[in-house]
């Protein structure tokens, strides 16, 4: 009586790839790893703003997890190469960039001028909008201070006078910004502005008034600045 054989179905295999001759399953690159790197060239932004440095770090974290999963599932994940670049770009920026910025704050200020915030000229928003006493302190002398351009206030490429204010989201969301967080600005010699929404400095010789003087378009400034630095 011969014997019957039956063929069986074969069994399914996981995928596999190839390393140095021997078959291995296949793996996935990992997402984290994917992230480091996409966050790491993302990172150049962190050079142009101090506050684009939570960038950079959240690189070294997910490379830093990209890492740790790889090595608990060395079977089952790939990418290390792509957590290590991610890893390292995001570190570099993390030393370069607050280096940078710190440098830039330390020698912005020309030699002569104080170096005041519209936090100082600023009241609260339940305080009387009126000039502070460390503004009426400041009558007369050379300051320095950074700010944004108001975008009604010039009408031309090339103004000599400008409103300056302390962020956008003011006058471009919620109307006229209040009078403590306006500076009338006269710039001297052949200096001029054009319309932008960078960020600008400016140095000169503030002017602070009690009264309310009018502004076109605006209700007025208690601040003026006569300038002779822009950058």
């Amino acid at each position: 009586m011969s014997a019957v054989t039956v063929d069986s179905k074969p069994q399914a295999t996981a995928p596999s790839w190839t390393e140095n001759g021997i078959d291995a399953p296949y793996r996935t690159v990992s997402r984290a790893a994917v992230f480091s790197v996409i966050l790491a060239i993302a990172g150049i932004s962190s050079l142009f703003s101090p506050w684009m440095l939570v960038i950079p770090v959240c690189g070294v974290i997910c490379g830093v997890v990209a890492l740790s999963n790889i090595k608990r599932y060395p079977l089952e994940l790939s990418g290390s190469g792509l957590a290590k670049i991610g890893l390292a770009i995001s570190g570099l920026f993390l030393l370069v960039a607050p280096t940078y910025h710190s440098y830039v704050y330390l020698t912005e200020v020309p030699e002569g001028y104080e170096r005041i915030s519209f936090w100082t000229l600023s009241t609260k928003s339940y305080e009387p909008d009126y000039p502070t006493q460390d503004a009426l302190s400041l009558n007369g002398k050379p300051i320095f201070i950074k700010g944004y351009i108001h975008p009604t206030s010039i009408s031309s490429s090339k103004a000599k006078k400008f409103i300056l204010i302390p962020d956008l989201g003011t006058c471009c969301f919620g109307g006229q910004p209040r009078l403590t967080d306006m500076i009338e600005v006269t710039l001297t010699g052949n200096q001029t502005v054009k319309p932008s929404l960078r960020q600008i400095k400016l140095a000169g010789v503030l002017k602070v008034d009690t009264s309310l003087k009018p502004v076109k378009e605006l209700q007025g400034v208690f601040y003026q600045l006569k300038a002779d630095y822009l950058k």
